[in-house]
């Protein structure tokens, strides 16, 4: 399937594309850096238990598995998509500001269903930009997207630096304060009007085409990535507040966070010479062994006397536990995905991940009040039963 041609208008690229894309995914990234190491223990210095935890951190990842391709949807439809993301930017901040309300249970888990709602989709819209600007102008999307990688890296830095100079009740402020860079530069994001293909997580376009993606092979393939992603959810919601029960400062705690992030970028950079000529099962396969691996050996790390070092070496395994799930899943879709289909099949790959990583995320919260750092034993039996998923779509094979 064709795209349709280019109108007059969307020939023109507007001045500075890239450097206001990077500066874009510069600016998203950086609440996203805050929010992920740092919320859990804001929310455990303010009394919550492991439970309460698990359940504000999980109902909003099930909320966005519905709400983001329908505003995906809705952004393909607009206008422009830059509008439609100055607006959700903007509520996103304003839904922020409520945080820092008496923080009651109730209260904190309502702010966060609506918060996701508006903050979800910022990376996607972004993304849906870029990918304009590749495909009209010719723009190279690594070297935009790579803005985000570094901003995300750096908000783990320096959040840990001003949570050890003040405390964790910095973190609301610290979140609104990326979200007030994010909406500054979405007002300066190019305006490129709808996009000739919808996006990549457009519900119009999963309901469409999407029916034609439901093989064996590929479910199969899809729920054993997100199974294995899902795994990591123990670390994202209790990796923190586990380090900061042993002793760990906040700057201890950003630096194995941001190192986990440098690993990944470097097996972005690797993979072509490494990987790229094997099959996406291959990836995969070494992804869901590496985080078995990593969630075994994570317990074991404090009490064998390893310490920061037996940490950063767990965090390094991220270069294969994380990114070769995102790098396999795209590597599929380009093998065994018609080109016309590739936005249907990323959004199905979205809803698989984002509902193993809710489901996992609610489960975390009874493990770490049950038995502390040990859940992650259980995650390596998960990380092990992807695997045993994409081991089961190899089997069967590639349909024709």
């Amino acid at each position: 399937m064709s795209l349709p041609p280019l109108t007059p208008e969307q020939s023109i690229k507007p001045r500075h594309f890239e450097l206001r894309i990077s500066l874009l995914f510069a600016a998203v990234f950086v609440s996203m850096g805050t929010h992920v190491p740092y919320f859990p223990l804001w929310l455990e210095a303010h009394g919550f238990d492991a439970e309460q935890i698990a359940v504000i951190l999980s109902a909003p990842l099930f909320l966005r598995v519905v709400t983001t391709p329908l505003i995906t949807a809705w952004a393909d439809k607009a206008r422009d998509r830059a509008n439609i993301l100055i607006l959700l930017t903007a509520a996103a901040l304003v839904a922020s500001l409520a945080y820092f309300l008496p923080p009651t249970y109730l209260l904190v888990l309502l702010v966060s269903l609506g918060f996701v709602v508006f903050w979800t989709p910022h990376s996607p819209l972004a993304d849906s930009l870029a990918l304009s600007g590749v495909r009209r102008f010719g723009s190279n999307y690594t070297r935009m997207r790579m803005w985000g990688s570094m901003s995300y890296l750096s908000a783990n830095l320096v959040g840990g630096i001003v949570l050890s100079l003040t405390s964790s009740y910095a973190v609301p402020a610290m979140l609104s304060a990326g979200l007030a860079m994010a909406l500054i530069a979405a007002l300066f994001a190019p305006r490129l009007g709808r996009p000739r293909r919808a996006s990549p997580l457009s519900a119009a376009d999963m309901h469409k085409a999407g029916p034609k993606l439901f093989n064996a092979y590929f479910l199969l393939f899809v729920a054993g990535a997100g199974i294995i992603n899902g795994s990591h959810a123990f670390l994202f919601s209790f990796g923190s507040i586990y380090w900061k029960s042993i002793g760990l400062n906040d700057t201890v705690i950003g630096i194995l966070w941001a190192w986990a992030v440098v690993a990944e970028v470097a097996m972005f950079m690797l993979f072509t010479r490494l990987l790229a000529h094997r099959p996406a099962t291959t990836s995969l396969t070494a992804a869901g062994i590496a985080a078995a691996v990593r969630w075994i050996a994570f317990p074991l790390v404090w009490p064998s006397g390893a310490g920061v070092v037996g940490f950063a070496a767990t965090q390094t395994l991220h270069s294969l536990s994380t990114a070769l799930v995102i790098i396999g899943v795209q590597k599929l879709i380009g093998e065994a995905v018609p080109e016309e289909r590739t936005g249907t099949a990323q959004g199905i790959a979205f809803f698989a991940n984002g509902l193993s990583m809710a489901a996992f995320t609610l489960i975390s919260g009874p493990l770490y009040a049950s038995f502390g750092v040990g859940g992650f034993y259980p995650m390596a039996a998960v990380a092990m039963a992807g695997t045993g998923l994409i081991w089961a779509a190899r089997r069967l094979g590639r349909p024709a």
